[in-house]
């Protein structure tokens, strides 16, 4: 390293509260020039996971900025988290009204407390020409590593290779997802990208430094930093209708015989339900495809109907 360097630390929002300090909203900037990329970690107060990635690139960004390897003219912001108020009470959502500050973009000043801090946020970051988000899905459970899109008429499916991990999802938008982050970046002309991996309330390394490998990966390719990177995956781009939902028929404590990225085979068990109060293996969930797991369930309690695993089929059809 040839030196330590003062990061630019901003603060991005600020919301006053009248019985706690404030909420601040910090970003830490690298380079100087046009908006190339902006990177945003937890929008949810359990995504730990995401934190975690988050801090880990400010790391290795302030040494790439020490060795003068942020292209010229180019500036990336990174917002390590922006619900620190949920994350310090371990509440998922807003915790007085239990909303989802991520089903508020673009955000209204006006609005409620969630709508304003949307708005805020959005106002700092729309400009920029690559959109970075480490978010978490509704369902509790574990994903294969991947880069997710909607599919809004101005998604880039070739960008999303360029992160190098396993698989690019393109989702059609339901109408509550007009609300989200990733949909809105896109309607102000960033190419959005929204990262899952292993983990959200509890930290996985391994999946981590995946996470961290792909953006340091994408920015490479894009021209914004200089940086020497392993190739990574060659990606498989999958629709969400390639994935076969299996869902619990009943109720009761979760067994998994399957981890995520497994290959699997029609009528290979996948778990089994047991009966909480007996112990009696009330259903054998088995694949109802040949494919891999995409997504498993990870409670040690399931409902009936909850989606117990997601497994990409048709794959190579």
């Amino acid at each position: 390293m040839k030196g330590e360097i003062d990061v630019i630390i901003k603060d991005i929002y600020t919301m006053k509260a009248p019985f706690r300090e404030e909420m601040i909203v910090k970003g830490y900037s690298f380079g100087k020039g046009d908006k190339a990329a902006c990177i945003l970690g937890p929008v949810r107060g359990n995504e730990v996971q995401q934190l975690y990635i988050c801090s880990q690139l400010v790391r290795a960004l302030k040494e790439l900025e020490a060795n003068s390897c942020i292209s010229s003219g180019k500036e990336i912001l990174v917002i390590p988290v922006i619900n620190n108020y949920s994350m310090n009470v371990g509440k998922r959502f807003w915790g007085e009204d239990n909303s989802d500050i991520n089903r508020m973009f673009p955000g209204n000043k006006d609005g409620d407390t969630t709508a304003r801090i949307a708005d805020g946020i959005f106002e700092e970051i729309k400009d920029y020409s690559y959109g970075i988000q480490f978010t978490s899905f509704y369902m509790s459970g574990e994903f294969v590593p991947h880069v997710r899109m909607m599919e809004t008429g101005f998604q880039n499916a070739s960008l999303a290779n360029l992160f190098g991990l396993p698989y690019v999802l393109v989702r059609k938008p339901m109408p509550i997802d007009t609300k989200t982050l990733n949909y809105n970046w896109q309607g102000e002309m960033t190419a959005a990208f929204s990262i899952y991996t292993n983990q959200t309330a509890q930290i996985d390394e391994v999946s981590a430094r995946q996470a961290v490998a792909a953006v340091l990966r994408f920015l490479t390719r894009m021209g914004v930093i200089r940086y020497e990177s392993h190739s990574g995956y060659i990606s498989h781009v999958i629709a969400e209708g390639d994935l076969s939902n299996v869902p619990a028929a009943t109720g009761g404590i979760f067994r998994s015989l399957v981890k995520v990225g497994e290959d699997v085979r029609y009528g290979m068990a996948l778990a089994e339900i047991v009966d909480p109060y007996e112990g009696s293996v009330k259903q054998v969930i088995t694949a109802p495809t040949d494919g891999i797991v995409f997504f498993s369930y990870t409670e040690p309690l399931i409902g009936q109907y909850d989606i117990a695993y997601q497994l990409i089929h048709r794959l190579h059809e």
